[in-house]
């Protein structure tokens, strides 16, 4: 049987045949969730064939995705484009320019 290293030192992300991080959760996650909806499909009563070809190409679609979003990416590259998008492109300051320029009273300087 076929050792794999699945962690190479302690600080490190994990990694797995080169998927790293949330990439390899995603794998994970999109196998499982092929295979209940696989189990699904066949259990209602759909053509076998057709369950096992939706099976093996939805698989092969995700396995190709999966490791070119890890290749394109990188390590922390989701989650960087996940904050990219929710950063706001503009700041926008809606206040009369004369406000801007006047500076407000603080209460101690009232009674003086």
């Amino acid at each position: 049987m076929a050792e794999y290293p699945v962690n190479k030192g302690i600080g490190r992300s994990v990694e797995f045949k080169g998927l790293k991080a949330q990439y390899l959760f995603i794998f994970c996650g999109g196998l499982l969730a092929l295979f209940v909806l696989f189990v699904i499909l066949y259990m209602i009563g759909i053509d076998q064939w057709f369950c096992i070809g939706f099976g093996v190409v939805s698989a092969s679609v995700l396995v190709w995705q999966t490791f070119a979003l890890n290749a394109r990416y990188g390590e922390h590259g989701l989650m960087k484009l996940g904050a990219a998008r929710s950063h706001p492109r503009y700041i926008l300051n809606r206040r009369k320019i004369s406000r801007l320029f006047n500076r407000k009273k603080q209460k101690n300087e009232k009674y003086t």
